[in-house]
């Protein structure tokens, strides 16, 4: 056999023992070899991502990995901040004349701050406080309130409503307005805002307030407040009356700096109004954190405790109850911020006295299933009593559609009907169903969540597409986008209610019929990837977890409850499944989750509305589906 030997180029070899000859260009081959890895080993990365999560086949593994890695971060505290300072003029702005000077005496003080605007304007103020006020801008008289009157701000949904207004003639850039405020010796506050109308504050006129644009004041001090104050001055008697707000006092006639004046008992000069240090939550996300009082995090702890109950794991319970007890244990603390700080912004604030079904119902799920299931554990009466509070609200306070039965709302306008608040509401009211011993006030409490699917259906079902708007306009037949997840708020309430109600009971059959309805309508709509869209009919809008959770949940539920034919509807609630966990990373994080959504007629507010990981509002909604697909498999239907 002829010997094999090297070519004359030195990169072309035989391999030995071949029976032919084989030349081999290794140029080439390294060539070859990096296109090949080029293309492969992001391929085989992607499966090895993909096979840690998408070939897990047990759900509640799945659903684990996200409850241990909400265990994992997060801390239940508060951190030390200082109140912060807001230059846009879109909430409310106060002066706390009382606890900057402790006084408790009869006396006038002066704020004095700057408004900023882009061109000539008029516009219209909002104003509350105690006792006798006068406004001046530039140095024009605008409002005059003379006598004693207490505080009195009224909580609205997302705002605060105040009993008096003033007009105001604002001229292009920088505006001076000096507040005298008289206190009879008992509060001493002033608060003034932008208008407010229909639950919201309004500034469409790019108002700015502060200190930046008034002369000789360091930037340090308009950086933490926008008020200068002065004072106390006397309030002297005359005649049976105060007469210190009439009295006119230096400020009045000029605003300088490094003066004294006399003061009631001591020379003054300006100053700043007490910094207020405040409890906040530690590293929020984009769109808040796991524990903020809210619906979401509420959700979660629900789901939490349920998954406690299929998996035998303490550790989910405690999760839960870290949370509840949270906010419980809180409440005192949380409402000294926001009645005595006057931080009408501070963490948590939404549980005091909110009239939205957000932060009073939906979050106090966790709670008031705890107490239907625990018997003995610390911090019960409190959870007695606040849960109570919120039942009384539910069916007493609430505002709801006249002549119908079903919650609404003021914004954005009054009577609007939210598709969201069938979830909001109706589960809360199930529970309390369960929850009340007296038999009479349970049956209304449940028959009240039947007859709100009824309501709800006539006010926002869409009968040509068979799907429901996000909200009605009371008086309105305009037709909002059919939102994901408002879809899904309606079908999970829906099946709270049939999974409570008596066979018998007279909406039974046809509250059944409409989640039959809904879900032979949402399958249609289920895209070939297994996901549903953020708006349902519009296949160009962004695939999106937390309405596919929910639509995969209520479908495998209906599964495990006999509702729906298992044969025509088992692939559906497999294929959500399936899809969802190709968004599950295997250290639990979720993707692809839409944040929180207000109301509008434009479909691009829903086709653009951003999309962020491990947002509560899609983690509670996979944590469900998870649960139901476990039961789904175990039942073996």
């Amino acid at each position: 056999m002829k010997r094999v030997g090297l070519s004359k180029n030195r990169h072309e070899h035989y391999l030995a023992g071949s029976i032919l000859p084989v030349k081999i260009n290794f140029s080439r081959m390294k060539k070859y070899l990096f296109i090949l890895a080029f293309i492969t080993i992001p391929l085989l990365t992607a499966f090895a991502k993909r096979t840690d999560i998408s070939n897990t086949d047990d759900p509640l593994t799945v659903a684990k990995l996200i409850a241990d890695r909400l265990i994992r971060v997060t801390p239940f505290k508060y951190k030390l901040v200082v109140a912060p300072n807001n230059k846009i003029f879109n909430n409310v702005q106060f002066v706390d004349f009382g606890r900057t000077f402790q006084l408790g005496k009869p006396a006038v003080a002066y704020a004095y701050t700057s408004l900023n605007v882009p061109e000539d304007m008029q516009t219209t103020l909002e104003i509350e406080h105690n006792d006798g006020c006068k406004v001046w801008l530039n140095n024009q008289l605008v409002y005059v309130q003379r006598g004693d009157r207490k505080v009195n701000l009224h909580f609205e949904e997302r705002s605060i409503e105040m009993n008096n207004q003033f007009k105001v003639n604002l001229k292009k850039g920088t505006n001076y307005l000096l507040v005298k405020s008289e206190t009879n010796g008992d509060d001493w506050r002033v608060y003034i805002q932008p208008p407010s109308a229909k639950g919201a504050v309004i500034n469409d006129k790019n108002l700015e307030i502060g200190l930046g644009n008034i002369k000789n004041v360091d930037a340090k001090i308009s950086q933490i407040t926008n008020w200068l104050v002065i004072g106390p001055f006397a309030n002297p008697v005359s005649q049976g009356k105060r007469v210190g707000l009439d009295e006119v006092y230096a400020p009045e006639k000029e605003i300088r700096f490094g003066c004294l004046y006399q003061g009631l008992a001591s020379k003054v000069t300006w100053t700043i109004p007490k910094i207020e240090i405040l409890g906040d939550m530690i590293n929020p996300f984009a769109w808040g954190t796991n524990y903020d009082w809210n619906y979401h995090n509420g959700g979660v702890c629900w789901a939490m405790e349920q998954l406690a109950e299929v998996t035998g794991e303490k550790k989910y319970n405690d999760y839960a109850s870290r949370f509840c007890d949270f906010h419980i244990e809180g409440i005192p603390f949380v409402e000294y911020q926001l009645k005595t700080l006057n931080a009408f912004n501070c963490a948590n604030h939404f549980i005091i006295d909110t009239p939205l079904l957000d932060f009073t119902t939906a979050p106090a799920l966790p709670m008031i299933y705890k107490l239907r299931k625990n018997q003995s554990f610390p911090n019960r009466d409190k959870y007695a009593i606040f849960v109570d509070s919120i039942i009384k609200y539910a069916r007493y306070k609430q505002i709801r559609l006249p002549g119908k039965s079903n919650f609404t709302r003021t914004t954005p306008e009054k009577y609007t009907t939210w598709t969201d608040d069938m979830f909001m509401g109706i589960p809360f009211l199930v529970q309390a169903s369960q929850y009340i011993k007296d038999s009479a006030t349970s049956k209304a409490l449940l028959d009240d969540a039947a007859s709100q699917i009824l309501d709800f259906h006539s006010q926002v079902w869409d009968p040509d597409k068979n799907l429901y708007v996000h909200a009605r306009y009371s008086g309105s037949n305009v037709k909002l986008p059919y939102w994901s997840r408002a879809n899904g708020w309606a079908i999970w309430a829906i099946t709270e209610v049939l999974m409570n109600l008596p066979h018998n009971h007279p909406a039974y059959n046809k509250i059944l019929g409409y989640y039959r309805k809904h879900v032979a309508s949402l399958t249609k709509l289920q895209d070939k990837s297994g996901f549903w869209f953020n708006v349902l009919n519009r296949p160009d809008s962004q695939k999106e977890i937390s309405g596919t959770a929910i639509f995969t949940m209520a479908i495998a539920r209906g599964i495990n409850n006999g509702w729906i034919d298992a044969r025509k509807y088992r692939s559906v609630a497999e294929r959500g499944w399936e899809a969802i966990k190709t968004q599950i990373e295997p250290d639990g994080t979720v993707h692809k989750i839409c944040v929180g959504t207000m109301c509008s007629e434009d479909v691009n507010y829903y086709m653009n509305r951003p999309l962020y990981d491990n947002d509560t509002h899609g983690l509670f909604a996979v944590l469900f589906a998870g649960i139901e697909m476990a039961k789904m498999e175990k039942m073996g239907k």
